[in-house]
């Protein structure tokens, strides 16, 4: 195996915890030695050992003088949970650090890579970039641009309509298309909606799979006036603990002070989540909110589920962008496409 080979292997090691790891990243780790894998690991969830330690810790034979494979640089700050890598590959005498990305957290970003070097580790980097960046692209953006990556997940009909004229919307698509909702619910921290969408269908927002043991995302509310049906089952459910309401008006029944934050700019409200150590949030509804979003530049993910039938009318699953030529049209790419029964799935980088 090349070192290539090596590298997309802590691709496959870190993609294993997807969803369990937020505020921080995916990271896999291959220890190899005289051409013999010796050790592998991945971080497995937020607070557990990083990548390194856990391959370090699984090696069957002393890594001295190994090379360790990692997609993401080697962390050397002390203000966290969990010990500095680093420090740790300098006192197991590691030999040579092949590192895909650098990491875009101020505290590392180029310093664990520095003091690797300084301790006389040879480092290579920047060897499969644009692949590991795609794996840890929600990381990567939080990071930049101190904001939660927001994930806007729509369904609607080949005619680009969500619901009939009378509201009716369940269901526009299908048993496998929801699945794969439930799926994706499940890696991300919490699931935004607008105060439409809760006083229309009073959702859940609820990751629903067979056997799902994981943990249940935060239900994140944005409303303008604070009017909102209070038996609604995000106030009454047994997660209501995990509801967070942003409002510009003042909110009208008794709720926690603590999950009530009174704000105006969706720019403000995502400032405030990241604060909070969200970073990767799934926008269900409704298409007000949606639009109010892709127009402000806050979306980076779509997916859509196209179910092959017509309304002809009813609610449209986006308003106005507020256009004034096609080629402000936003533009989804790095297109990703499969069918989930009758739908079909795209996916794309807003």
């Amino acid at each position: 195996m090349d070192d290539q080979a090596y590298l997309r292997r802590t691709f496959d090691l870190a993609l294993r915890a997807n969803g369990r790891t937020w505020p921080t990243p995916l990271v896999g780790a291959v220890i190899v030695k005289d051409g013999r894998v010796i050790g592998e690991g991945f971080h497995r969830k937020q607070g557990e050992a990083h990548a390194e330690v856990d391959a370090l810790d699984n090696c069957t034979e002393s890594p001295e003088g190994s090379t360790i494979y990692v997609n993401l640089e080697p962390c050397c700050h002390l203000k966290k949970t969990t010990p500095p890598c680093a420090q740790r590959l300098v006192k197991e005498k590691i030999k040579k650090v092949v590192v895909s990305n650098l990491d875009p957290n101020p505290a590392v970003n180029g310093k664990g890579v520095e003091l690797l070097r300084q301790s006389g580790i040879e480092v290579s980097h920047g060897l499969l970039r644009e692949e590991g960046e795609k794996i840890n692209e929600v990381f990567f953006l939080s990071q930049r641009r101190r904001r939660p990556f927001v994930h806007l997940k729509m369904a609607s009909t080949l005619d680009g309509r969500t619901a009939l004229p009378s509201g009716e919307s369940q269901w526009i698509t299908g048993t496998k298309a929801r699945e794969h909702v439930h799926a994706l619910r499940s890696r991300h921290q919490g699931i935004i909606v607008g105060a439409g969408t809760v006083r229309a269908d009073d959702p859940k927002l609820t990751v629903r799979l067979p056997g799902y043991l994981g943990v249940q995302p935060h239900r994140i509310i944005f409303t303008k006036s604070g009017k909102l049906p209070k038996d609604a089952s995000v106030f009454t459910d047994e997660h209501r603990a995990k509801t967070l309401i942003y409002t510009q008006g003042n909110f009208d029944f008794d709720f926690p002070s603590e999950q009530i934050v009174r704000i105006g700019q969706l720019g403000e409200a995502l400032s405030d989540l990241f604060e909070r150590k969200f970073v990767c949030l799934m926008l269900e509804g409704g298409s007000d909110l949606a639009t109010s979003f892709i127009r402000e530049a806050l979306v980076d993910r779509v997916s859509l589920y196209l179910n092959p039938s017509f309304l002809g009318a009813g609610t449209s699953v986006l308003g106005d962008l507020g256009l004034a030529t096609l080629d402000q049209r936003p533009r989804l790419k790095n297109i990703e496409s499969t069918w989930l029964g009758d739908d079909l799935y795209l996916t794309g980088t807003l």
